[in-house]
């Protein structure tokens, strides 16, 4: 099963459209699921909640994860997904607006793939998210998750 399921968390409806936008300009067929909090996109990795009935064994080929998310933050998020025998090897990267230090730290002790800052600049974003997608998507190889 070759999944290309990107799964964005985004509770930011501007940089939802950014993103969505500049991955769908990068030219890596994909399928993109946008969920807004962490514990949506812990439901929606691990088959529970309003996501019960999706096909687990069909796991996003990565994730795309906010820092600052409600209900559950992207350290929490993540460490789930890396705490976790069927999930543990997704690649998630952290696209966030944090510059700190401390939760770069606290990310890649975390088992982030990638850590990076959205940029300000629309122009830098879209194209930030596009190589991002193709990258992830195109370039990079992951052993089977499942």
């Amino acid at each position: 099963m070759d999944n290309m399921t990107i799964l964005l968390v985004e509770d930011n409806p501007d940089d939802e459209l950014l993103a969505l936008r500049a991955l769908k300009k990068s030219s890596v067929p994909n399928q993109v699921v946008v969920v807004k909090d962490g514990q949506e996109a812990l439901d929606y990795v691990f088959g529970t909640g309003k996501y019960q009935d999706r096909d687990v064994r069909a796991l996003p080929k990565v994730v795309f994860l906010d820092l600052q998310l409600p209900k559950l933050n992207g350290i929490e998020v993540l460490r789930s997904i890396r705490g976790d025998e069927r999930t543990k090897r997704i690649p998630v990267v952290l696209l966030t607006s944090s510059d700190e230090i401390q939760d770069m730290v606290d990310c890649y002790e975390s088992g982030a793939n990638s850590y990076i800052n959205k940029p300000v600049d629309f122009n830098e974003f879209v194209d930030q998210v596009r190589l991002l997608g193709q990258y992830w998507l195109g370039v990079n190889r992951t052993p089977a998750l499942y």
